[in-house]
């Protein structure tokens, strides 16, 4: 196989982060149930491929604990990192359990597209990691403040994904042996 393009996922180099997907944000954000769902299967996947899983929660004592439909499918080893900034690297326990990882590849995931999600994204290409925004794995409170967050991350380098390319790149075949697994939770 010939040497993979730089900007295609690898997941010997890759890593989650799943920001602030939290149950207050239920039935408050645009398309709230269609980013968890798919943020779960990417988070399953990530356990089947032996990705580093990483998750803030914005201030969780008043927004709560992370969604159900995500929680219930993190892998033991996801750091979970409780923040008050609204970029995730304003939180040093989370900069400290991502540069642990040694991964320079982020899937970002999470909500807000336009606040926290757009912060992170600029705060990480920053430091030197190239992002990939998964969109089906993001949005707002409105459509509208999605799509400008979405913009404003990819004007700034951030690469756009969604969950289905995600976990294709990181797979590379169909003979990964993860495959069948993998398909069947994208379908």
């Amino acid at each position: 196989m010939n040497t993979p393009h730089a900007n295609l996922l690898s997941a010997a180099n890759a890593a989650l982060v799943i920001v602030d997907l939290q149950e207050a944000f239920r039935g408050v954000i645009f398309e709230f149930e269609r980013v968890a769902a798919r943020t779960a299967i990417v988070v399953e996947a990530a356990g089947l491929l032996g990705l580093p899983v990483l998750a803030t929660e914005q201030y969780p004592q008043k927004l709560g604990a992370t969604v159900e439909t995500v929680y219930r499918v993190l892998p033991q080893s996801a750091a979970v990192t409780s923040k008050t900034a609204f970029s995730a690297c304003g939180a040093h326990p989370f900069v400290h359990a991502l540069e642990t990882t040694g991964r320079k590849q982020i899937i970002l995931c999470g909500i807000e597209s336009h606040v926290c999600m757009n912060q992170t994204a600029h705060d990480l290409i920053a430091r030197g990691y190239q992002v990939h925004v998964p969109v089906d794995c993001t949005s707002s409170r409105t459509a509208e403040n999605r799509k400008i967050g979405l913009d404003k991350m990819l004007r700034a380098g951030a690469l756009p994904s969604s969950s289905e390319m995600a976990l294709f790149e990181l797979m590379r075949d169909a003979k990964h042996p993860h495959f069948k697994a993998i398909s069947k939770l994208i379908k």
